[in-house]
């Protein structure tokens, strides 16, 4: 099974060595001031700056354009829709913002799923390390087992770090270096206890048993934290999309009955009323998401939890 995510940019075919020498022409239309995007490419790990990128993204947005404009004014036109060449302009306008649109956010959405793949994976890691290190196991061998073994992206980083012991490089410093480019806080802040523990001359069972602690904890706050701020929602969501429509509907029923209301008008109404269901689900599950999303790159996240521990959460 194959470990690391390959970063590809989506709607492309070329790689990216390629598409950065299509797009040099492009990088003058960039800006100097994207450092949000520089890291998440250097958290990927991609070869490529927010410059070089952003230029892909231009080249593959008008070229875009100019193909879906050729290929959708051609269609209407043989159809003979009118105004078809206004509609197939607008179209490749809009297609191609959406396209652009994933392109320019893909970074930021590859690098949550590689914090996700990594701290998913972390506490089996721990515990895995821990069984090898009380067999006696050395570091260096751990490190390579991890490496070889199916725990995703975390066997991937491992992969890395062994990779760069093997060139010559200690084992503190190979460790060090990828805890700095690491985007996982939860993974950084165990490659530094590692190399730490490594440093000072400590008992490592000792250094990864707190790790597992820890981590275990802080997970348990995580979802506990997690929950009650959905605990809300969840309340919006069965009061406006399930109880109102139920009980506006049985009303509605017995209203007309009634009333001998008009049944086109009863018709519109239940339609007004799915349509308006069918809107709150979609805007619940457009929550869900935002929450899931804002909780997960709250940079402050493990502050909190230091002080929510402290009070007594």
């Amino acid at each position: 099974m194959r470990n690391d995510m390959e970063f590809k940019i989506p709607f492309t075919i070329s790689n990216v060595e390629a598409l950065k020498r299509k797009a040099k022409r492009f990088e003058r239309l960039t800006g100097h001031r994207k450092l949000k995007l520089s890291e998440y490419l250097q958290g990927i790990g991609v070869d490529m700056t927010a410059r070089q990128y952003l230029a892909v993204c231009y080249r593959r947005f008008l070229f875009n354009i100019l193909i879906f404009s050729v290929i959708l004014t051609s269609i209407l036109g043989i159809f003979k829709i009118s105004n078809f060449f206004t509609f197939g302009i607008g179209t490749a306008i809009a297609v191609s913002f959406f396209i652009y649109f994933n392109q320019r956010n893909y970074p930021r959405i590859f690098v949550l799923n590689k914090k996700r793949n990594i701290e998913k994976n972390l506490i089996p890691v721990l515990q895995d390390m821990m069984v090898q290190l009380n067999s006696g196991v050395s570091i260096y061998e751990i490190l390579a087992n991890i490496a070889t073994s199916d725990y995703g992206e975390v066997s991937a980083e491992f992969k890395k770090i062994t990779k760069e012991m093997n060139s010559g490089i200690s084992q503190i410093e190979a460790i060090e270096k990828y805890a700095k480019l690491n985007t996982s806080e939860y993974f950084r802040r165990v490659l530094w206890q590692l190399s730490n523990g490594m440093r000072s001359g400590s008992d490592m069972a000792i250094v990864i048993r707190e790790g597992i602690k820890n981590l275990s904890e802080e997970q348990t706050i995580q979802i506990q934290s997690y929950g009650s701020k959905l605990n809300p929602l969840i309340m919006f969501y069965m009061l406006i999309a399930v109880v109102l429509p139920s009980l506006g509907i049985t009303f509605l029923i017995i209203i007309s009955s009634l009333l001998n209301v008009n049944e086109i008008i009863l018709k519109l109404i239940f339609v007004l009323v799915f349509v308006v269901v069918v809107f709150m689900q979609v805007m619940f599950l457009g929550l869900i998401d935002y929450k899931n999303r804002r909780f997960l790159r709250d940079k402050d996240f493990h502050r909190v939890i230091k002080r929510k521990s402290l009070e007594g959460f």
